[in-house]
C-alpha cells in the first residue's frame, strides 16, 4: 500500500506524467512568502503592539486570525485521508485556518463557493452592472471596524441604486423592484486600508404580475455619465448627512473634526495601525511615521486624475459603473463575482528580497510609475492585521428582490419541483416570470443534486446556499478531477477525517513527515519607538 501527502482543498497541480491529464499536488505553505514572515516576526509584532498600545495589544480576534494562519495547509494540524479503490493509495489533505482576513488559500475557496452560489443561485441569466463606490480617507478609517456605521452607509448608497432603476423603468410605465447584492472590500491593491463597495446590480426591475408571478423586466438602455455624475452627487450627500451625526466630517463643511475617537480609546493599537493603513504610512517597525516604500514610482510624473466612461470623481468619492454583463453570459459573470469577492493577496504576487524585505508586486502599475510596494516583515504584519475584520460582520449583502424576504429570492425557493427533477432553463424576457435556472459554468461541472422530493420555501423564502465540496469547487473553477487518483486513475474515497494530535502523530512519523505544527520564532528587541505614527486623516 502506497501512501503519500497531496491535494490541498484549494492547490493546483500540474500534468500527470504520460497521462496528458491534470492531478492535484500538495501545496507546501511552510515555503510560501507569507507564511514564513508571519512564524519569523509574528512575536516580534505582537510585542511591538503591546509596547505602542500601553500593554493593551492587539484584538483578541486579529491575534487569533494570525496565529490559526499559521495551521493553514499544515499535515500536523490534521487533515483527511483518502484512498483510491483501485491501487490502494492513500492521499492525506490537510485541513484549511477558514481565515476570513488575508489567508490566500481560505479567502480563495470562499471566493469561488460564492461566486459560483451568486450566479446559480442569485442572479442566473439576468444582465447584472457593477457600481464600485470609493470613500474619502475620514470615512474609510471610521467605517474599518464600526459594522453599524459601514451598514448604515452602505444602506445610502445601496436605496439610491435601487431608486434609480425604479425611476428607469417608470418611465416606460412598469412599476418593480431593483435587486441587487454587494460585497464590501477592505483593502486596496497595495494592502492598505480601504473600504469601499462593489455592487452588483441587476439592470431592470421586478414586476409581480395579478396572479402572483414574478418575472423581470430588463432596462431599456446603460446609464449615462451624466446621471453616473448626479447619482454621486446625491449619494455623497446623503452619506455626508448621515455621518455628521456620528460627529464626522467629510464634505469639506465647517467643523470641528467630530468627537473623540471611540477605536483609539478603546483599542489605541489597533487605531494606530488601521489610522496608518489608510493613509498610506507605517506604524511599527524602524520606519514608523514614514510613507510605505514604492518601487519604481517617478517623482516627476504627474499625477492625471481623468474620469471614464461611467466615472465620476467628486472631493474624495469615486463612482464607477463601466463593468456590466449581458443577460445569459454566465460565464463573464462568474468572473465578475469572483473579482469583487477577491482575496486581499496572492501568494505569487509576494517576494522576499535579500535584505529580508517582502516586495508586493501591483498587477497593473500606479499612475506615478509604482510597480511594486517594498515592506519590512512587521510592516507587512500590520497591514494584514489591519484587513481582518471584526467577528460576526458580513462582508457579503442582499439588497431588495435578493434579499431574505425579496420577491425573487421567495419565488426562485417556492418554484415546485418534482422528485429527481432539476428547474428547467428560462432566459428572463419582459413581463414573463423567471423560472430558477439549472447550474451552468465555464468549464466541466458534475451534475446538481437532485433533491429528495418537493420543497416548501422556509418562513420568508429564504434558502441557504448548498455546501459545495472542495472537490466539486477544484472541478468546477479549474477543470481540476482531484478525486482522480493519479497513478492508476481510478476514484478517491474519503476514509476518515484525522484531528486526534496521537492519531496524528503516529501517522505523519510512520511517513517521515513534521509531527509538530511550526511554532512562531521568540520575540526579538524591539526596535526603537518613536512617536505615534498615527496621522490625522
Amino acid at each position: 500500500m502506497a501512501s503519500d501527502s497531496g491535494g490541498h482543498p484549494c492547490s493546483s497541480g500540474g500534468a500527470a506524467a504520460g497521462r496528458g491529464r491534470h492531478t492535484c499536488v500538495r501545496r507546501h505553505p511552510e515555503r510560501g512568502v507569507l507564511q514564513r514572515v508571519v512564524l519569523e516576526h509574528l512575536e516580534t509584532f505582537l510585542a511591538e503592539a503591546r509596547a505602542r498600545g500601553g500593554g493593551a495589544g492587539l484584538p483578541r480576534f486579529i491575534e487569533k486570525e494570525l496565529r490559526a494562519f499559521l495551521s493553514c495547509g499544515v499535515m500536523a494540524s490534521g487533515f483527511a485521508r483518502f484512498r483510491c479503490g483501485g491501487c490502494a493509495r492513500e492521499i492525506l489533505v490537510a485541513f484549511s485556518c477558514k481565515g476570513r482576513g488575508f489567508c490566500p488559500s481560505c479567502c480563495g475557496r470562499r471566493m469561488a463557493v460564492l461566486a459560483a452560489h451568486l450566479v446559480d443561485g442569485v442572479f442566473g441569466d439576468l444582465p447584472v452592472r457593477q457600481w464600485v463606490l470609493t470613500l474619502p480617507h475620514r470615512l474609510r478609517y471610521a467605517l474599518a471596524y464600526d459594522p453599524p456605521l459601514c451598514r448604515a452607509v452602505l444602506a445610502v448608497f445601496v436605496r439610491a441604486l435601487l431608486s434609480f432603476e425604479r425611476r428607469r423603468a417608470r418611465a416606460p410605465g412598469v412599476v418593480g423592484r431593483g435587486g441587487a447584492v454587494t460585497a464590501i472590500q477592505r483593502c486596496g491593491s497595495a494592502l492598505n486600508t480601504n473600504v469601499h463597495f462593489h455592487t452588483l446590480v441587476a439592470e431592470g426591475v421586478f414586476a409581480t404580475a395579478p396572479d402572483g408571478a414574478v418575472g423581470f423586466v430588463p432596462a431599456a438602455r446603460p446609464p449615462t455619465d451624466v446621471e453616473v455624475a448626479r447619482l454621486l452627487a446625491a449619494v455623497q450627500h446623503r452619506i455626508a448627512r448621515l455621518v455628521r451625526r456620528d460627529g464626522l466630517v467629510v464634505d469639506g463643511s465647517a467643523g470641528d473634526g467630530g468627537t473623540a475617537d471611540g477605536l483609539a480609546l478603546a483599542e489605541p493599537a489597533l487605531a494606530a495601525i488601521a489610522g496608518a493603513s489608510v493613509v498610506g504610512r507605517v506604524a511599527t517597525g524602524p520606519r514608523a511615521a514614514q510613507l510605505v516604500l514604492r518601487l519604481g514610482a517617478d517623482a516627476t510624473a504627474p499625477v492625471v486624475s481623468t474620469a471614464g466612461p461611467r466615472h465620476a470623481h467628486r472631493e474624495g468619492f469615486d463612482l464607477h459603473a463601466d463593468a456590466a454583463v449581458r443577460a445569459g453570459d454566465r460565464r463573464r459573470l462568474e468572473r465578475l463575482c469572483r473579482y469583487v469577492l477577491r482575496p486581499p493577496v496572492a501568494q505569487d504576487a509576494l517576494e522576499l528580497t535579500a535584505e529580508g524585505r517582502v516586495l508586493l508586486r501591483l498587477r497593473r502599475p500606479w499612475r506615478d510609475g509604482t510597480r511594486a510596494i517594498g515592506f519590512e516583515p512587521s510592516e507587512l504584519l500590520e497591514k494584514l492585521a489591519a484587513l481582518v475584520p471584526r467577528p460576526r460582520a458580513n462582508l457579503l449583502l442582499y439588497h431588495g428582490a435578493f434579499a431574505a424576504r425579496g420577491c425573487w429570492r421567495v419565488a426562485r425557493a417556492s418554484a415546485p419541483r418534482a422528485e429527481g427533477e432539476a428547474a428547467p432553463a428560462a432566459a428572463p424576457t419582459a413581463g414573463a416570470p423567471v423560472p430558477p435556472s439549472p447550474a451552468r459554468s465555464a468549464v466541466a461541472s458534475p451534475a446538481p443534486v437532485a433533491p429528495t422530493g418537493p420543497r416548501a420555501p422556509p418562513p420568508g423564502g429564504y434558502v441557504r446556499p448548498r455546501h459545495v465540496a472542495w472537490a466539486e469547487l477544484l472541478r468546477r473553477t479549474f477543470a481540476l478531477d482531484v478525486l482522480a487518483c493519479p497513478d492508476c486513475g481510478g476514484r478517491l474515497r474519503l476514509l476518515a477525517t484525522i484531528a486526534d494530535p496521537r492519531v496524528i502523530a503516529r501517522i505523519l512519523g510512520h511517513l517521515g513527515l513534521p509531527r509538530e505544527p511550526p511554532r512562531p520564532a521568540p520575540p526579538r528587541q524591539p526596535s526603537g519607538l518613536p512617536g505615534d505614527a498615527s496621522q490625522p486623516l
